[in-house]
């Protein structure tokens, strides 16, 4: 078997078996050789909320372009157990390679009209010494195949596993070697090849992962404070911040629960810190007194929310786009919010630094909402823009007089901290004069609030416009926002239609000034949402009076593969796609 399939420009690896077979271990050496061997890379996964048992894989795309996108077909297959042919049968077609290890994996099912090639994984892990080292002979087979070097793949092996002993280093290279032998041997009997050119260009890329785009982005806005009550899929930002601790000075406090997290980031600001919390669906739910905290002490907060399908725990290791209107309605009372959904992990970085900045300017919660499909992906990039915004800061040194709540027409107060200056700060739940002092005075009240609610013209006059990819004035638009800028990006550049435009908003509220003017003039709208209402699209019809006629809605907890949204969108559009 050849690839890439004819029609394609990639060739889709996916690897399944048990949690704790070291899947994730694989897909952490795979995504990086390949990418040292000159070759773009794209990889996501999908797992079942267990410990052990049950069964989880992992994507990989690999290609000569730029790939960001998942795909449904399956090139080449490795299961790991019984049951993985089983778990990702909805995916198998006649053209799929099938490396099958009866020791590992059984019998091979019947009904899938597929011959597999028998390899023997499991076997030559025992005769290096361990079975564990079954995975590192699977990708040293993977990587061979791809023509990357013997020495690129032992180098990166050796820094990763520099911190054992040298035992374990030898026999993970042997491990790798023994792959190597495996994939010799399917070439010269002309079972398995892959023509791709690798570009030199790609080896001196970054490799990131979702999760680090949004941590990143946090340093780079001047965190120095983050909270969490641990919450899949949002804790691995908690996680990558504590290891930066040290190099940047930055406090990770794991909670008792979110309430305390929350409340914790707030006091962080108080004092002239700039902290995040980082939660999911249930963790918001919890938080909500606390954004209503922030909006009514005008004390800033980031909050990170990664989303995954409710209710309640609903699916709490699959994605969703299902918390949106959560999100823009979170506390109770009125006060003003800015909320930004990445599109990429370029975006996750920048957006979640641009968040402090606005955070800090309006003294208002900033949310980013990233959502398991995001944070869990993997791809190179040439680069994130660290001479991009600069961390912005406006506490003052406050003199004698200061008022904490001074009633200004920006409805911006100058922020103070306890101890940097003469004045006091004072501030309340409660409602409040300019001073910080509790009141009931009704028409004090009225003042208050306008006050706070004028905030909201400065956070949309700093909006960020929604993207454009396609003719600015095509009659047909794809509206999407959060993570399914590539998905959906990828899939009309395949159909291929000069008519046709995407339209993709990384902040989703407010809405940029320009919104209702970029939709209002299309024939035909079609939003493309993670949920099974169409959030976004209520959200447009609520502030622009915008009515999206179709809407392609997903929440089965696995995000849009190419070849769905390339048929759905074919159907409406009126083209069957190039596959």
């Amino acid at each position: 078997m050849e690839y890439p399939r004819k029609g394609t420009y990639d060739v889709s690896i996916v690897i399944c078996g048990e949690a704790g077979q070291g899947i994730q271990t694989v897909e952490k050496l795979l995504v990086n050789i390949l990418k040292r061997g000159g070759y773009h890379v794209f990889s996501t996964k999908e797992y079942m909320s267990r410990v052990r048992g049950g069964s989880n894989s992992t994507t990989i795309r690999v290609s000569d372009r730029p790939i960001r996108s998942f795909v449904k077909r399956i090139d080449i297959l490795i299961p790991l157990s019984k049951q993985a042919v089983d778990h990702v049968g909805w995916r198998l077609d006649e053209d799929t390679g099938v490396l099958f290890d009866e020791d590992l994996a059984g019998t091979f099912p019947e009904g899938y009209g597929l011959e597999p090639e028998r390899v023997s994984f499991l076997s030559k892990a025992k005769d290096i010494g361990n079975k564990v080292y079954t995975n590192i002979v699977a990708a040293g087979m993977i990587t061979r195949l791809f023509g990357v070097e013997k020495e690129v793949s032992k180098s990166f092996l050796e820094q990763t596993f520099s911190d054992k002993s040298e035992k374990v280093v030898n026999e993970n290279v042997e491990a790798l070697s023994a792959g190597y032998d495996l994939c010799g041997d399917l070439i010269e009997k002309g079972s398995l090849s892959v023509d791709l050119k690798p570009n030199e260009d790609v080896k001196e890329d970054y490799l990131i992962k979702g999760i680090e785009g949004v941590a990143y982005g946090a340093v780079a806005g001047g965190c120095d404070f983050i909270s969490s009550y641990p919450m899949s899929p949002s804790t691995g930002v908690l996680v990558q911040l504590a290891n930066l601790q040290k190099r940047f000075a930055i406090i990770a406090e794991q909670a008792e629960d979110e309430i305390s997290a929350i409340n914790m980031a707030i006091g962080a600001w108080y004092a002239g810190g700039r902290g995040m919390v980082t939660t999911s669906g249930g963790g918001l739910a919890l938080m909500t007194e606390g954004i209503s905290l922030s909006g009514m002490l005008e004390t800033p907060a980031v909050i990170h929310l990664a989303q995954r399908p409710g209710p309640a725990t609903g699916l709490p290791t699959r994605t969703e786009q299902g918390d949106l209107l959560m999100t823009l309605f979170a506390g109770h009372g009125d006060f003003p919010r800015a909320i930004y959904a990445p599109g990429n992990i370029e975006q996750a970085f920048d957006l979640t630094r641009h968040a402090f900045n606005i955070a800090d300017k309006y003294q208002s919660p900033a949310f980013v909402l990233t959502d398991q499909f995001l944070v869990d992906s993997f791809y190179n990039v040439k680069e994130l823009d660290l001479k991009g915004e600069k961390i912005s800061s406006n506490i003052i040194e406050s003199d004698a007089d200061y008022v904490r709540y001074e009633d200004t027409e920006s409805g911006i107060s100058p922020r103070a901290i306890p101890g940097y200056g003469e004045g006091l700060v004072s501030v309340d739940s409660d409602e409040h004069d300019q001073e910080g002092h509790i009141t009931e005075d009704l028409q004090q009240r009225i003042s208050m609030v306008n006050k706070r609610m004028r905030k909201n013209k400065g956070l949309t006059e700093e909006s960020i416009p929604p993207g454009i990819i396609g003719p600015k004035n095509a009659g047909k638009k794809v509206i999407c926002w959060g993570s399914n800028y590539h998905p959906v990006k990828e899939a009309v550049e395949r159909l291929g239609m000069d008519d046709t435009a995407v339209v993709h908003f990384s902040q989703v509220y407010p809405l940029h000034a320009d919104s209702k003017d970029i939709l209002e003039n299309a024939d035909l709208l079609i939003g493309v949402e993670n949920n099974a209402t169409g959030q976004f699209c209520d959200l447009l019809k609520l502030e622009l009076g915008i009515d999206v006629e179709k809407r392609i809605l997903k929440y089965n907890g696995l995000p849009f593969h190419q070849e769905e949204l390339v048929e759905r969108l074919g159907e409406i559009l009126g083209s069957g796609g190039d596959e």
